[in-house]
């Protein structure tokens, strides 16, 4: 496989991120938006999906439907930090401008998914 080494990093940080729901399941679950139900199922789909994704983006023949579902996956986690910026508790004490910077930072994430998908 002759994939870029950056193609591997973002495979890595997804698979280390997923992989993390389930050490430290508890940090996830308590960014979750109470609008949602179920937030250990949700933490454990989403890390699940994050571990596989990461897996199947450094696969050449999967490489493009990862891409896509990463994209998804991002879409679908951005209120939880929206509820970090707006819930102090959720915020783990971070300071509210590390918290707004992740906000434009998953675009940015969405846009360097998007380079896979072609």
């Amino acid at each position: 496989m002759n994939l870029p080494w950056h193609l591997y990093l973002m495979a890595s940080l997804y698979i280390l991120a997923g992989i993390n729901h389930f050490r430290k399941p508890g940090m996830y679950i308590k960014i979750i938006p109470p609008a949602f139900k179920n937030p250990k199922l949700i933490n454990i789909l989403s890390g699940a999906a994050e571990i596989i994704l990461g897996i199947f983006l450094i696969l050449p023949f999967t490489t493009y439907f990862a891409a896509w579902g990463i994209i998804m996956l991002l879409i679908a986690v951005f209120p939880a930090n929206l509820y970090m910026l707006q819930n102090k508790k959720a915020g783990s004490g971070l300071p509210k401008w590390i918290l707004f910077v992740r906000l434009p930072l998953q675009v940015i994430l969405i846009y360097w998914a998007y380079q896979y998908t072609f």
